[in-house]
């Protein structure tokens, strides 16, 4: 095979969705196979939908997933301007040529003709589409006809013949509905999704256009651009879409989880979302479900995609995720954990060195870096902010346990060693023995005023990272 070029064309028109990261995954498995080079390129002409800090936030979210492209906006090629709003100059002379070639047609009706027309077709149980008013009129022929705006937008002319059938690389032969006359250059001077992505995969030298089956029924329209414009077809490969627990397309507006920020949001791991979302399109060979992504581009091959649309299995990325957090070492955990904490918290001056020595107490019980968070926030957390959770504080901070924490205080503001080992020492000896309480009901009172939780990592290894002070003033509060 001829080296490849493969690209992902995401729009900026809010948090980039997670399907734009599972597009790049493959693209650039497939083009890392084959020697080949993988182009991001920003579609913005939506400018109903544009959003400015969209187009970061995409950069942002694929380098943390180390999705890295060899061309692009932010660092240039030789196909560049590679922004669509940037090219306009670039799409004029192929709509001129689609009009003289008579495949395309100016179109004056407006929004308000456009929307009473496709009510009248549903009412008559007739396909919507476009009924051809406007062909062969002139602009003057148009207006007095009413409906009409004074600045046309381009439709295509799409011919009894055009070709539903083209060869797809994961699904084989492959059939598409009749398309509509589609829009390809809007009123606002701006070209359609349609006519934009086929002459920016041409003049780009695209060889595989990998994208969402969502896309199928719109590829007989490209296949029609490509033929009337003299451009060689690139070869299609479909992906399944993500689907919801419901088999529902995963969006957006239904599933906080379609936003890739989410993930950064609740703190899993870049490589674990990588090798999710390779499990969910791939048949990985071996028995093995954990695999770096050299490992998955080494020997990708599109025969292994799945053509069924996989469910969004969020628990089986929290598993991955626990692995690969209990995988690391230690301190890199902390620093995962610290990078994690900076990002939503106000920390404690020496959060870092607290992190560093509360990771190995939490490495083990966490699937996300949230969770570890979490469970260290009493260490982290700055003083003046720290607080009792209220739930925990009525079930073991009330009147009945209050000789619990005088005794404790007691035993622990005598204590000369402020170690682990000391401070369990201390506290059977004045809560177990010298109270005759059981261990759950001696230490959870003890677990509360220091965590601020009934549930906690191991509680003496915990108030030996907070310090003497620091666990004397929370138990003090608490006695108070």
């Amino acid at each position: 095979m001829n080296a490849p070029r493969v690209r992902v064309a995401p729009s900026p028109t809010g948090d980039p969705h997670v399907g734009t990261a599972y597009m790049s995954l493959f693209n650039l498995a497939f083009a890392r196979r084959h020697g080949g080079r993988f182009v991001l390129r920003i579609e913005d002409t939506d400018r109903a939908r544009f959003r400015a800090d969209s187009e970061q936030q995409i950069f942002d979210t694929l380098h943390w997933l180390d999705l890295s492209w060899d061309e692009g906006p932010d660092v240039g090629g030789p196909y560049a301007p590679y922004r669509q709003s940037e090219r306009l100059d670039t799409y004029a002379p192929f709509v001129q040529q689609l009009l003289d070639a008579g495949h395309a047609y100016y179109c004056w009706c407006s929004a308000e003709r456009l929307s009473e027309m496709r009510e009248q077709q549903r009412a008559n149980k007739q396909p919507t589409g476009y009924d051809r008013l406007c062909l062969g009129k002139t602009a003057e022929q148009r207006q007095a006809l009413g409906g009409a705006t004074e600045t046309p937008v381009v439709r295509m002319l799409i011919p009894d013949d055009a070709p539903l059938t083209f060869t797809d690389v994961i699904r084989g032969e492959v059939s598409a509905p009749r398309p509509d006359d589609q829009v390809i250059l809007k009123a606002d001077g701006f070209p359609t999704y349609h006519l934009a992505v086929v002459v920016d995969d041409h003049l780009m030298g695209i060889t595989h256009v990998v994208r969402g089956e969502e896309w199928i029924s719109s590829t007989p329209k490209h296949v029609l651009l490509y033929r009337w414009l003299g451009f060689e077809e690139p070869a299609f490969a479909h992906m399944p879409l993500l689907r919801n627990a419901d088999k529902s397309k995963i969006s957006k507006r239904k599933n906080p989880a379609a936003r890739l920020t989410w993930f950064l949001e609740q703190g899993y791991l870049p490589e674990a979302l990588l090798n999710f979302l390779a499990l969910l399109g791939y048949g990985q060979p071996g028995e093995s479900e954990i695999f770096t992504f050299e490992q998955f581009s080494a020997s990708f091959d599109w025969g292994r995609v799945n053509t069924v649309g996989p469910v969004f299995d969020l628990q089986k990325l929290d598993w991955l995720n626990g692995h690969y957090l209990r995988a690391l070492p230690v301190d890199d955990v902390a620093r995962r954990l610290l990078e994690f904490a900076a990002r939503t918290r106000e920390l404690n001056p020496d959060a870092e060195q607290l992190l560093r020595a509360g990771a190995p107490l939490v490495q083990e019980r966490i699937e996300t870096l949230a969770q570890g968070v979490d469970m260290l926030e009493f260490l982290v957390v700055d003083d003046a902010a720290f607080a009792v959770d209220e739930a925990a504080a009525a079930k073991q901070l009330g009147p009945d346990q209050q000789p619990t924490i005088a005794a404790a205080l007691e035993a622990l503001d005598a204590l000369g060693e402020w170690t682990a080992g000391a401070i369990e020492a201390a506290l059977r000896a004045a809560l177990v023995e010298g109270l005759g309480l059981k261990p759950k009901f001696a230490f959870g009172p003890v677990r509360v005023a220091v965590t601020g939780r009934t549930v906690s990592p191991p509680l003496f290894e915990s108030m030996e990272i907070l310090g003497r002070e620091r666990a004397l003033a929370r138990l003090r509060a608490a006695r108070r």
